[in-house]
């Protein structure tokens, strides 16, 4: 009984002794993480002397503005009343030379009349805003419709002759028809007997509708009459003959007419 007794206590003092070393262990730890985060508080340098306060703005670049155009000058109104001196002096809105300064010749060339009166040889004058023709006996007056002082000469209508026509298209050259033309013909090559109208015995007179151009050649055949065996030998013969030019009134002409072929079998 008292042997566990005595090893009951034995483990209790284990238990205290494990303990303390328990809590001891985790106090030191403790103690160092404050430590640690303290040191590092004072360890951290934010150098918040170097920091300013200053604002970095990014401003766009100035954008050109237009030159505003300057504001045309009120020109200023002219009384309706002209003095005496000015009913003696003509005026011009639009100076110009008359005819006869050929030295100045104008700028642009119309066909509208021109409305404007010259600039007067031998009399001042003065620019205006108006027209204004000076006359002692009449006292002057502004140019304008209906008053008598209008310079401009009637408009002159000119006929301009009527366009030509264009040419006709040439014609082309007639075609002489002619009858039977075979004797005619400067070359005039037999056509060939082919052996199927041999065999069969077929023989007769094939006639060919030819056309043949300025210079006496054929261009085209075309047999009218004859059996189906005999004509593809006698177009081809047509194609090759040759005539002479056919002239008429001097020139060239196309000429249209028949060759006649006999096709007959020897004994």
């Amino acid at each position: 009984m008292f042997n566990n007794l005595i090893e009951s206590n034995s483990h209790v003092r284990e238990y205290k002794r494990r303990g303390s070393f328990l809590l001891f262990t985790g106090a030191t730890y403790v103690v160092f993480f404050v430590i640690t985060g303290v040191v590092s508080i004072y360890a951290y340098d934010a150098r918040l002397e170097d920091q300013t306060e200053q604002w970095v703005v990014q401003l766009l670049p100035p954008q050109p503005v237009p030159d505003r155009e300057p504001a045309a000058a009120a020109r200023p109104e002219r009384s309706r009343e002209t003095s005496r001196n000015d009913r003696e002096i003509d005026m011009r809105s639009d100076p110009m030379l008359s005819v006869n300064h050929p030295e100045h010749p104008p700028e642009g060339v119309s066909v509208a009349p021109n409305t404007n009166p010259p600039v007067p040889d031998g009399r001042p004058w003065t620019p205006g805003e108006h027209d204004f023709i000076a006359s002692p006996a009449s006292g002057g007056g502004p140019v304008g419709p209906g008053n008598g002082r209008q310079v401009a000469q009637p408009a002159t209508v000119v006929n301009l002759p009527d366009t030509p026509p264009p040419p006709d298209p040439p014609k082309p050259p007639p075609i002489v028809s002619k009858g039977v033309i075979t004797s005619q013909a400067t070359y005039l090559p037999k056509p060939v007997y082919s052996e199927i109208a041999k065999r069969l015995r077929i023989q007769g007179t094939v006639s060919v509708q030819v056309l043949v151009d300025e210079q006496g050649r054929v261009v085209s055949a075309k047999a009218v009459s004859g059996s189906s065996f005999l004509i593809p030998e006698a177009q081809k013969a047509a194609l090759q003959a040759r005539f002479s030019p056919t002239l008429l009134s001097g020139q060239p002409v196309k000429v249209s007419g028949v060759i006649t072929y006999n096709f007959v079998l020897g004994n």
